[in-house]
């Protein structure tokens, strides 16, 4: 992202996504919402349907899943698309930089957030009969909207302030549908157990703990002294705590 002269922002010119089968793309405008679009039309859009959404400070996309297991234990392909997310963010990112996920669903580089990711799902579905569908949703921030914010917010960032290769909305998404390929391979090869290995890894460092992802997506933390601690998986998601429902991206 380049700057004219006088401090405004230059904006990059849009470009198709490149993504692999068996994804679908469907393009909205600037003033379009992802997340929303793809739950609101998940029925009619089918699985691999990814839905972006044409900002240039935020990588903002959706993508409608159709899993085949009970909503209850269905909801844990969110940490497949976290871990899909967290390896296409630290594909252009500088060697050595923090890329930590803080339980379950918020993104932070070198310490600030960048954005994060939620889960829909159908009202009213059984717990106990897989879903019509899920939806995961995700919104990074890439760039400050002004010089002036830039700074002026110590707990956040953006891509563009943390020196990555390439910070554009297009490639990051492209990246995270090709490792969201590989992470849903693994799952069906292995089990669930290597998503949450790798789910695990990413998160924001406890000195001490030892973690697990139960059947029902909850985290199950153990401490010295054999101290158990359960964090309940399906509230965290209905309230994602870095989302600023306003802009529809992270909040400052």
């Amino acid at each position: 992202m380049q700057r004219e002269r006088g401090g405004r922002i230059r904006r990059p010119k849009a470009r198709t996504l490149d993504l692999p089968p068996p994804f679908r793309l469907v393009m909205l405008r600037e003033v379009g919402d992802a997340f929303a679009h793809a739950c609101a039309h998940a029925a009619e859009l089918g699985a691999g349907t990814l839905v972006f959404v044409g900002r240039f400070d935020l990588a903002e996309f959706a993508v409608v899943l159709e899993p085949d297991e009970p909503l209850v234990s269905a909801r844990r392909a969110f940490y497949a698309c976290m871990v899909a997310l967290g390896d296409a963010l630290a594909a252009p990112a500088p060697p050595e930089t923090p890329i930590v996920i803080e339980w379950p669903d918020a993104i932070y580089v070198d310490r600030g957030l960048v954005g994060g990711g939620r889960l829909g799902w159908p009202d009213h579905a059984d717990e106990r009969a897989p879903p019509d569908w899920l939806v995961f949703g995700a919104a990074i921030r890439t760039v400050f909207l002004s010089r002036e914010e830039s700074g002026l917010h110590p707990l956040s960032t953006a891509l563009g302030d943390e020196s990555f290769d390439d910070i554009s909305a297009e490639r990051l998404v492209e990246g995270f549908a090709r490792h969201l390929m590989v992470a849903v391979d693994r799952w069906q090869e292995g089990g669930f157990t290597p998503i949450a290995k790798e789910y695990i890894a990413k998160l924001k460092p406890e000195s001490g703990a030892r973690c697990d992802i139960g059947e029902n997506g909850d985290l199950v933390v153990r401490r010295p002294g054999e101290v158990i601690e359960c964090r309940k998986f399906l509230p965290a998601l209905k309230a994602p705590p870095w989302l600023d429902p306003g802009t529809g991206g992270p909040r400052l």
